[in-house]
Formats: C-alpha cells, sequence, structure tokens
C-alpha cells in the first residue's frame, strides 16, 4: 500500500562539578548572597531546568536508526560515534556527552543554590512549593544523567554498578573532589529528592504551569522514575501505578493527547511543531527548552542524512511495522522526509541569533518530556508486571492508546486489542536476527533480556506490544535507547561496506562514557572492553 510522506536561555547559570570551579568562585559568591527573597528564589528555579538532552545521542544509539552509505554525510562526529556505540571523545557541544554533563550539573547547581537559600531563610512554610521545585529539578537532572552515563538499574547488581556523583550542596571550594557512588545510591537519592519534593509541588506557584514542574508533570517523572527503578517484590509497580492515577484521574482517555484532533487540520510543519507542544494542550505536562542541532538531524532536511530512520528500519520495524492494531491506520503512518530520514514531524528549530548579519546563533528545540500518553505506557507496563498482574486493565488502556493515535480513517480503521490477537500477533512473529544481514531479518520482535524473569509467555507478549507502543509514541524522542538498556535487548546496526555490528545484553557500552575531562580530573570512568 502506498504510504502518505508528507530563543530561550536560562536566568541564571551556575557552575557544575568539574566545570570551571575556579571562574565560579571568582563571580559568583555575590550575585548568590542576593538570593534573599522568595521572588529570587522562584526566579533561580528557572535555571534548574537543564537545557540539554540526549536526544541525538540516544536515537543514534538505538535501532530507530540504520546507515545510509557513504554516499550520505553526517553533521557532527559524534552522530557515528553513537551509532556505532563508540566514545564521543570529539565533540563537546550541546548534544554531547560533555554537554550532557554541564548542562545537568548546571541546572543541579541553581536547584542547590534555591535549596540553600531557602533553608538560609528559615525554611518558611510559603515557600515550600519553590522547594519542591528544586527537590524535583535536582532529582530529575541526576535521573537524566545516570540514565546517559550508568546501565540499567538491575537490583541484583545496582550495589556494584558505578552511579553518578549527586550534589547535594552548592560548591564552596575549588576542584572539590567527587566520586560516583553506586548505582543504588543514586538511585536511592533521586528516590528521596522525589518523595520530599511531591506533596510541596503547588501550581499556583507558577502563571504557566507547565514550563516548571506543576504537580500533574511531577507524578508523571514519579512514575517514570519507579518504572525504571525494579524491585525484586515488585512494590515499585504499585507506585507506578498510584503516582499514574494522579496524572490520569479515573478516566484516561480524556487526558490523551488526540493527534487527528490537534495536529490532523496542519500542513505547516512549524506550526505542527508550535502546535504538538503547545501548553494548551492537556496532554502535555512538562515543556522545556533545550540547545540541540536534532531537528534538522531526524528532520525533512536534505542534510546529515548518513544516519536516519530510513524506509527499511520505519517499514520493518517502527512507525509503518506490522502491529496487532493495524499501525496504517495510526496517525503516525503519516512522515514526512526521504528514503533515508523518515519522520513524524513533532520538535521544529528555533533559532536564536546572537549575529543576524552573519546568521550566527544558537539552535534550540522545546522538548515535551512528560505527557499523559507516556504515562499510561507506563502504567500499562507496570499492570502487566506487578505482581499480580492485571491484563484486563492493560489492554484497556492499550486500546484507549490506540484510539487516541488513530488518523482519518483513509487507511483503515485500528483493531481492537484483545488478549488473543495480541498473544496471536507476537507469537507468530520471528524475533528479528542477530546480526540484521537482510532487509527482511527485521521485525518489531527482539529477544527480550530483563534484569527479571516473566511469569509466562502471556507476559512477555503483552510486554512485546507495549513496547512497540512506546517505540511508537516515543519516535524521535530518545526513550527507545532507555528501553533498550533496560530489556537488555541486543541490536544489530548495519555499516555501509562492513560487516554489521551488535551490542550485546551486556556491553558496557550501553552506558555512555564519561566527558574526557571529567575523566581526567580524576572521575572514575565506565569500563569497557
Amino acid at each position: 500500500m502506498m504510504k502518505n510522506i508528507k530563543t530561550y536561555s536560562a536566568a541564571l547559570l551556575m557552575a557544575s562539578a568539574f566545570a570551571s570551579c575556579s571562574d565560579f568562585l571568582d563571580t559568583v559568591p555575590d550575585n548568590r548572597a542576593e538570593i534573599d527573597t522568595e521572588a529570587k528564589v522562584t526566579s533561580l528555579l528557572v535555571s534548574a531546568y537543564p537545557t540539554n538532552y540526549p536526544i541525538m545521542m540516544f536515537e543514534q544509539a538505538s535501532d530507530n536508526t540504520a546507515d545510509n552509505g557513504e554516499m550520505y554525510s553526517f553533521e557532527f562526529q559524534q552522530e557515528q560515534d553513537a551509532y556505532l556505540w563508540n566514545d564521543i571523545k570529539t565533540d563537546t557541544d550541546s548534544d554531547s556527552p560533555q554537554g550532557m554533563w554541564n548542562g545537568c550539573y548546571m541546572a543541579i547547581a541553581s536547584a542547590n543554590h534555591a535549596l540553600q537559600a531557602i533553608e538560609q531563610m528559615g525554611n518558611p512554610a510559603g515557600m515550600n512549593a519553590q522547594k519542591g521545585e528544586a527537590l524535583l529539578c535536582r532529582a530529575y537532572a541526576h535521573f537524566i544523567l545516570a540514565n546517559i552515563f550508568c546501565e540499567a538499574y538491575d537490583p541484583a547488581t545496582a550495589s556494584t554498578k558505578l552511579g553518578i556523583p549527586y550534589a547535594t550542596k552548592p560548591e564552596t571550594e575549588v576542584a572539590p573532589e567527587y566520586t560516583r557512588g553506586t548505582l543504588e545510591e543514586t538511585y536511592q537519592h533521586i528516590a528521596a529528592d522525589l518523595e520530599e519534593g511531591l506533596p510541596l509541588i503547588d501550581d499556583n506557584l507558577y502563571s504557566v504551569p507547565k514550563y516548571h514542574f506543576n504537580k500533574k508533570a511531577a507524578y508523571a517523572f514519579a512514575a517514570r522514575f519507579y518504572l525504571f527503578y525494579v524491585k525484586e517484590d515488585k512494590s515499585n509497580y504499585e507506585k507506578v501505578l498510584e503516582y499514574g492515577k494522579q496524572v490520569l484521574g479515573s478516566n484516561p482517555s480524556r487526558t490523551l493527547r488526540q493527534l487527528q484532533a490537534d495536529l490532523g487540520s496542519i500542513t505547516d510543519l512549524e506550526e505542527r511543531g508550535d502546535a504538538y507542544i503547545s501548553a494548551s494542550v492537556d496532554a502535555n505536562l512538562l515543556i522545556t527548552p533545550i540547545y540541540t542541532s536534532w531537528p534538522y538531524i531526524y528532520g525533512p532536511y536534505n542534510m546529515a542524512k548518513r544516519y536516519g530512520m530510513n524506509r527499511t528500519v520505519t517499514t520493518y520495524e517502527t512507525l509503518w511495522a506490522d502491529a496487532p492494531w493495524n499501525s496504517n491506520s495510526l496517525f503516525y503512518s503519516t512522515l514526512n522526509g526521504s528514503e533515508q530520514k523518515l519522520c513524524f514531524f513533532k520538535y521544529r528549530m528555533y533559532f536564536e541569533y546572537t549575529d543576524k548579519v552573519n546568521g550566527i546563533g544558537y539552535r534550540h528545540a522545546v522538548i515535551v518530556p512528560f505527557s499523559t500518553n507516556e504515562t499510561l505506557l507506563c502504567c500499562i507496563e507496570a499492570n502487566i508486571l506487578k505482581k499480580q498482574p492485571d491484563y484486563a486493565t492493560a489492554i484497556e488502556y492499550m486500546n484507549e492508546w490506540v484510539a487516541a493515535s488513530k488518523g482519518d480513517g483513509r487507511y483503515g480503521e485500528p483493531t481492537t486489542l484483545t488478549l488473543e490477537n495480541i498473544k496471536s500477533f507476537y507469537e507468530s512473529v520471528p524475533y528479528t536476527a542477530i546480526p540484521v544481514t537482510k532487509d527482511d531479518q527485521r521485525t518489531v520482535k527482539k529477544h527480550l533480556n530483563p534484569c527479571f524473569s516473566f511469569v509466562d509467555k502471556t507476559q512477555e507478549d503483552l510486554i512485546h506490544c507495549v513496547l512497540q507502543m512506546r517505540r511508537v509514541e516515543t519516535i524521535h524522542d530518545g526513550s527507545r535507547w532507555m528501553d533498550v538498556k533496560r530489556y537488555g535487548i541486543e541490536i544489530t546496526h548495519n555499516r555501509d561496506g562492513m560487516d554489521p555490528v551488535v551490542l550485546s545484553k551486556d556491553d558496557p557500552c550501553r552506558a555512555f562514557q564519561l566527558p574526557q575531562d571529567v575523566v581526567e580530573a580524576g572521575l572514575e570512568a565506565n569500563p569497557r572492553k
């Protein structure tokens, strides 16, 4: 069947671990001493949200991307390095590990200064909302760092795996010593900040709540965190559902993004990008600006076409791939771009000129880190995996996601999902070959190697289903890479004129290497083969 292809800056920049410590001590103390009113703390928290996010790194490393051949170019060396799971050493821009490290720790520093200022003012009850926001921001930035630079959480090994430095106080000395601690300690710190901060969040603090950790965004973060924070007794799945209900209410379908209604009438791509991230869309829970080139890299532009979600990947694995719900019926099947780079356009480029005459400035995008649709998928997964699985509710929610994602009907209506047709579909689909040497060896089903055992084949089939939904819902967001890590999915990347490369389930390259200057400063590097 023929397919249808069709300026932001932080308020304050605080220094972070291993980044310009001496400059920080030269310039910040006087400014820091002035953070002594509620208004100043509130203003400071604008800079407690990371202005970097690893979309490009994660997408290029994931199985959403293929090599289109040497006849095409890439804009940044890190595109190729991430695709081949090599350490990224030459690029240090906003989309690089260096950019992620600096951006997240700068946000953490702002959160810590806000918390220190609140404490110095005597922890007044009137500033509980600011304290809650600072704690959520600190937890979120550390969570991003852990997903970049650490392995996936496994309760059996987390106490021996490397974490990341968890900064809880502003820097007060030049070149302070830091240690990474364990992944278990990192997750415990994130959980502690989350649990302390959640009850303090107050939407009345903000003129535009969706630019901050409002209540629903905070609970959506908590739901995702506890989905990733796997416990041997499966207790955290109940927390996913508890916090997810705070986001979705008793009737989740009313909260979801309705793609056809929201975007179906928009043909201009920039207008569509604006609509996708609009604060007026109920499904968008948190909206944040970042420095990035990603819209140019993934978008329908005649550039950076060496690595992308090409027609082969799209047809066999992602948005046009077979699915038990009839993938052609979804709005996601309407794409833009070329054979080498097909895209479901959602994030546009915003260019901030610093020199308009010479065309110099900063590339930005505005992203939606948390949405009701993704939170619904977290709850589906938790219902499947909790101690007493609730497959009926999981499938009910699956059908609600499908209904919200459907297109205009020109390619048919979605199939209503049942336990029987989900099992029939995934048990009939072969596993993707490892390595893939021919296009038709690609499928939507891959061997799963999670840190737990499935109770039966039915549970595994349902997880294949929700992972495929997550791959569609979060396309171009970077989230697929986190799912590849969480489920120990072995993936293969083709190489032009060479044998494909395989990422095994235990490959240490699933954790990106720390920035070079951080390692040179004495922090322990991630292990490599």
